[in-house]
């Protein structure tokens, strides 16, 4: 759990959040170990997770116009992906499996995260707010692509 902590000091995602709101969102990770090529999660799976690397890297898969996957790119310790699962109850828009063999990753649950969120109302602020921000982000960097 400690080489958790450490890491999710420094993710923009949870800038803002003390150290206690940043044991509490740490105690409802669940760590989960990969070996090289598996899969994470399936794109049109359904969303219900954040995932944050501690160790290794992931590769995000994405189809091109034959239907074939091809890797868009590639995220390591410090990263985070699948944030959007944590707003809504949509699919999966791209495949994540791990890149080296014993990847680590914590995983948040939408159904934990909202319920820390209600029991910290603070905490809950600053996660959508920090949310808000990285969607926008996105959204206006996609646009000049």
């Amino acid at each position: 759990m400690h080489d958790l902590l450490s890491i999710i000091k420094g993710v923009e995602l949870f800038r803002g959040l003390d150290d206690d709101q940043l044991q509490r969102l740490a105690g409802i990770s669940q760590r989960e170990t990969y070996g090289e090529d598996d899969l994470i999660f399936a794109e049109g799976s359904p969303g219900d997770s954040l995932y944050i690397i501690v160790k290794g890297e992931v590769e995000v898969q994405m189809r091109d116009e034959q239907g074939a996957y091809h890797a868009a790119l590639y995220l390591g310790a410090g990263q985070v992906f699948g944030e959007v699962a944590l707003l809504d109850e949509g699919v999966r828009s791209a495949a994540i499996a791990a890149a080296t063999p014993d990847t680590v990753v914590y995983r948040i649950t939408r159904a934990a995260f909202q319920d820390l969120c209600a029991a910290d109302l603070a905490l809950g602020f600053l996660m959508m707010r920090n949310l808000a921000l990285d969607l926008a982000f996105k959204l206006r960097h996609r646009n000049y692509d």
